[in-house]
């Protein structure tokens, strides 16, 4: 998800501080019947065709001129691994693509964040057969980890894969969130680090809780963070979405086990669509089934742990693994957000957000 620092509502402090007392959902909240859409959405931009496997996408939006904001995606093939940098028309730029490397799974980035006392705007990614985080200045991708941050302390049967960045409001602080590709069923299968910089700008990263269930089916990849309302989501994908506090500092107790009804494959990729301050969308890929299910970001009235299906709507990406989204206009193809998908055949798909929101509101009936 595209990290911007939004001030916190009252709504977040309360939640950050762990006086939001709902009890967490075990359950999605659906319609009487699933709202399936008929049509099937189609890319306005299908990008070049990496040389290996396309897994995640994340975006980095130009601070003056929208039509210069990137699209990064991973590689994850043994040989070809790298993090490649598409323009919005799809074309990989070769002189900031980072290749190769091993294995790289998923990648997330950050803009404004703070560290060792510069302000940074940062993409995180997982080079899983090295065990490593890896950091890059945007938007040149230069690294700045001399070459890399150590995950779960070398165990190599974690295999890291997933990662997303938390900012936290209250002080800017910056976290990565990192899942494996196995792990413990013990409540401790995500482990947090703090970011920082030292003198020389080199970044480190200090684990600072391990928290998170797992149901031992299948992995868990997608991650994604909601800075402004102070919650992680992630993909377990065999089960469901499952809601945490984002701050290390706040309750490591479930608020809610959602999407575990309507999904035919693996829950997979998952991104914040940001209507406004506290509002929105939770987008999730259902891998196998070509298609997006579409949630809301605010829960419904009085319980904001209960996230309502909204929306399934087919897609042309195939076998999604990652997505990213954003509501801000991005260029003058996507002037109310763009939704990028993985797709199967090596390449990403970028989706015009109107397109979306036009079967959301038809399926619930909008005039």
């Amino acid at each position: 998800m595209l990290r911007r620092y939004v001030a916190f509502s009252a709504f977040a402090l309360a939640a950050c501080s762990g006086a939001d007392t709902t009890p967490a959902a075990t359950a999605d909240v659906t319609l009487s019947a699933a709202p399936i859409a008929t049509d099937t959405l189609t890319p306005v931009v299908i990008t070049d065709t990496l040389p290996g496997d396309s897994d995640d996408p994340a975006l980095w939006l130009h601070p003056s001129d929208p039509s210069l904001s990137l699209v990064l995606g991973t590689d994850k093939g043994d040989t070809t691994g790298g993090v490649y940098v598409f323009d919005l028309a799809g074309k990989i730029d070769r002189t900031r693509s980072v290749s190769p490397l091993q294995r790289m799974n998923n990648v997330d980035v950050a803009q404004g964040a703070a560290l060792g006392g510069a302000t940074l705007d940062i993409a995180v990614a997982t080079e899983r057969n090295r065990q490593m985080l890896r950091v890059f200045s945007l938007p040149d991708m230069r690294p700045i980890d001399n070459d890399g941050i150590l995950l779960f302390d070398g165990d190599t049967t974690r295999a890291p894969m997933g990662v997303s960045i938390y900012r936290r409001p209250s002080d800017g602080a910056t976290f990565a969130i990192v899942g494996g590709k196995a792990g413990p069923t013990d409540g401790t299968y995500l482990w947090q680090y703090r970011l920082e910089a030292d003198a020389n700008g080199v970044v480190t990263g200090t684990k600072v809780r391990a928290f998170g269930a797992y149901s031992g089916r299948k992995e868990i990849e997608a991650i994604t963070v909601d800075d402004a309302l102070g919650y992680v989501y992630y993909s377990d994908e065999g089960v469901g979405v499952r809601k945490y506090y984002a701050d290390p500092d706040s309750s490591n107790t479930e608020l809610a086990l959602f999407a575990t009804t309507n999904v035919i494959d693996d829950h997979e990729g998952l991104a914040i669509f940001e209507r406004d301050a506290s509002t929105g969308y939770i987008v999730m890929s259902d891998q196998g089934a070509n298609r997006i299910h579409i949630y809301t970001r605010e829960g419904v009235q009085g319980a904001p742990h209960q996230h309502e299906l909204l929306a399934i709507i087919p897609t042309r990406a195939s076998e999604t693994d990652g997505l990213e989204v954003t509501s801000q206009a991005v260029g003058a193809a996507f002037p109310q957000g763009l939704l990028v998908m993985m797709s199967n055949r090596g390449a990403f798909h970028y989706y015009d957000w109107r397109d979306v929101q036009r079967v959301i509101d038809k399926l619930r009936g909008a005039p």
